[in-house]
C-alpha cells in the first residue's frame, strides 16, 4: 500500500503541475505534509533546501529521497517514476499533436494564463515557509537570513546554490 500511496503522491503533482519542478512543489507539499503525513512543514523545507542545493531536476530530487524515507530502494524508484510518468506519457502520447501546433497563438495565450497561477503557488509556499521559520526559529533568525539571502542573491549576485549551502550551515551552527 505504501507503494502506490508514494507513487500518487508524487503522479498527481506531476499531472497538475504545469510548468516543471517548481511548479509542483506546492503540490508535492500538500500531498507529502497534508495528505499523508509523512513530514513537518520545516522537515519539507530542509528536504527542499537540500534538493536546490544539488544539481538536476528537483522534483525527482525530492521524490527519490521521499521514496526512499517511506519506502526504502524500491519508494525511491516509485516516486522517480511517478514524478516523470506523467511527462513521459504526455510525451509519447502527445507529441506530434504539439509539435504541430507549438506556435499557436492559443497556446501562447494559454501559457500565459497559467504562469500567474504558478507565481501564487510559489508564493503561497513561500509565505508557509516563512511563517514556519518565524514561528520556530524567532523573528531574528528569520530575518537575519532573509536579508542576507536577499544581499547575497541580488545585490553581490552570488550563485543561489552558495546562499543555500551558507544558509544550511548557519542553520547547522546556530538554529541546531
Amino acid at each position: 500500500m505504501i507503494y502506490w500511496e508514494i507513487f500518487l503522491a508524487f503522479f498527481i503533482p506531476g499531472i497538475l503541475g504545469y510548468g516543471g519542478g517548481p511548479a509542483s512543489i506546492p503540490l508535492v507539499e500538500h500531498e507529502v505534509v497534508d495528505t499523508y503525513g509523512w513530514m513537518t512543514i520545516a522537515e519539507f523545507s530542509e528536504v527542499l533546501a537540500l534538493g536546490n542545493a544539488l544539481p538536476g531536476p528537483i522534483a525527482t530530487k525530492m521524490a527519490g529521497y521521499i521514496g526512499f524515507q517511506q519506502g526504502g530502494i524500491l519508494g525511491a524508484f516509485v516516486g522517480i517514476f511517478a514524478t516523470v510518468a506523467p511527462s513521459l506519457i504526455l510525451m509519447v502520447v502527445l507529441l506530434g499533436f504539439l509539435y504541430k501546433h507549438k506556435n499557436s497563438p492559443k497556446v501562447k495565450r494559454m501559457t500565459n494564463f497559467i504562469r500567474p497561477t504558478i507565481a501564487v503557488l510559489l508564493g503561497v509556499m513561500a509565505v508557509s515557509f516563512f511563517t514556519s521559520s518565524y514561528q520556530d526559529n524567532g523573528a531574528f533568525q528569520t530575518l537575519f537570513l532573509l536579508i542576507a539571502s536577499y544581499l547575497l542573491l541580488e545585490r553581490w549576485k552570488i550563485h543561489p546554490a552558495y546562499v543555500i549551502v551558507g544558509a544550511l550551515g548557519y542553520g547547522a551552527l546556530f538554529l541546531a
